[in-house]
């Protein structure tokens, strides 16, 4: 039984297509939210498939598919390799990631992720974690908040946004989404208000969940996991992300080039499958949470 209404998976079919399904395959499913892309890879195994899917977040563990050929960890993907060498894989035949926040957790107030609500400052992706928004707007310096808002938001009033929030501090603490609102209220014109408050919370958050480390550790990991022919199947939300996975799915590394032999050949991981995939117009209209996502292909050579 759904905790709630996590809404229909983007690019349900593409992703899963892009995995190259063998019916007796080996499947990781690292973000399994709601179980949508879950349920799809299950349909395309037989008897002796396997899905593994990750979840660090307590309400997915309420989605858990009752199938024999289903395990759910509820673990940071960034540990893919030691929970999968836990549960006896070494190898997979392919591993599935749509990144970002699921629609339930933008949907749940009091998980603080959406700037539609009122709530305390929260946005722990995993809700046994002890810090969240609070700490972050409450606790890091100027230098340390002007740095979250530029790198992870790309705001470029950052340096201002963190001097103003460094002095309202001294009149007591930002403790709601409410106060974080108008403590900033300077930097937010009414024709641009939403934008810019996505992207202070999208800064805020990937800081809070440490998103982009996690998202580099499990890259590096895949490699690692993959089958020679195996398939990397990954969706990204904003141009943080996608660079990673872009950059690592060309060459393997995160930054620079691969070095070449003396024959001026390079030696990488993995080859990209086609070009990145985007929604259809119909697609965004029924989910209006797809209008930014990028699908993104690669096999293991």
């Amino acid at each position: 039984m759904l905790v709630m209404d996590y809404h229909n998976p983007v690019l349900l079919t593409e992703t899963v297509d892009g995995l190259n399904i063998q019916p007796g395959g080996v499947y990781v499913d690292v973000t399994f939210g709601g179980g949508g892309h879950s349920r799809e890879i299950l349909k395309r195994l037989d008897n002796s498939g396997r899905l593994i899917a990750f979840d660090q977040d307590l309400d997915a563990l309420e989605n858990a598919i009752d199938d024999p050929r289903f395990l759910l960890v509820n673990e940071n993907f960034r540990f893919l390799k030691r929970f999968l060498r836990f549960h006896g894989y070494k190898e997979v035949d392919g591993i599935l990631g749509d990144f970002g926040v699921s629609s339930h957790q933008f949907d749940v107030a009091e998980r603080g992720f959406s700037t539609r609500f009122e709530a305390d400052l929260d946005m722990r992706m995993n809700q046994n974690d002890t810090f969240s928004a609070y700490d972050v707007v409450n606790k890091y310096d100027e230098s340390q908040l002007r740095n979250v808002l530029f790198q992870y938001g790309e705001l470029r009033a950052a340096a201002g946004m963190a001097r103003v929030l460094v002095e309202n501090r001294k009149n007591g603490e930002i403790k709601t989404s409410d106060q974080l609102k108008k403590a900033l209220g300077r930097f937010l014109p009414k024709h641009r208000e939403n934008k810019i408050l996505a992207q202070v919370y999208q800064a805020i958050r990937i800081e809070v969940n440490q998103e982009l480390e996690a998202l580099k550790e499990f890259l590096q990991q895949t490699v690692e996991v993959l089958k020679p022919g195996g398939r990397l199947s990954l969706i990204s939300y904003h141009s943080l992300e996608d660079r990673l996975v872009k950059r690592f799915m060309r060459n393997g590394l995160f930054e620079g080039e691969p070095e070449r032999d003396v024959f001026g050949r390079v030696e990488v991981p993995l080859k990209p499958v086609g070009k990145f995939i985007i929604p259809t117009q119909e697609e965004i209209k029924e989910n209006n949470r797809a209008r930014s996502a990028k699908l993104r292909i690669a096999e293991k050579l």
